[in-house]
């Protein structure tokens, strides 16, 4: 994500339906999923935690958090938490991140016929992952 939080975009996608592609695929892992919508500032509200047993799901992903904000041509992921992980699950995070990203891009392209489409921010950070230094003068 950047600084701002923003982790995935979609194109040609709203802001509702890109919710639910997302807790979808989280209800298929194992994940309950709350989606809860506000009117101002319009956005939605994921919220999920584990309650049937994946052993791909990192100890520290139990209970995840995300918004959605509509942007000009689609919508905007911002992932909320967990904010601070285990140092030892880095890597098993990671490639958790992966699975969910990839997973939408797939399902969003296909089901849209390449109507609609997932992209990634020039810089993502998640927010566990350290900010990046300042670059020298």
């Amino acid at each position: 994500m950047s600084d701002n939080g923003e982790w995935l975009r979609g194109r040609g996608i709203g802001r509702e339906r890109f919710a639910t592609y997302l807790g979808d695929y989280l209800a298929t892992l194992g994940f309950e999923v709350q989606k809860t919508e506000f009117a101002e500032p319009t956005h939605t509200v994921l919220s999920a935690r584990l309650t049937r047993m994946n052993p791909s799901v990192p100890a520290s992903a139990k209970e995840l958090s995300f918004e959605l904000f509509p942007s000009s041509g689609g919508a905007t992921l911002y992932w909320k938490g967990p904010a601070q992980i285990d140092a030892k699950e880095a890597g098993r995070m990671d490639r958790f991140v992966r699975e969910i990203s990839t997973h939408l891009e797939r399902v969003i392209a296909t089901e849209s016929h390449l109507a609609s489409r997932v992209i990634r921010p020039p810089v993502v950070r998640l927010p566990w992952e350290p900010a990046p230094s300042a670059a020298p003068s």
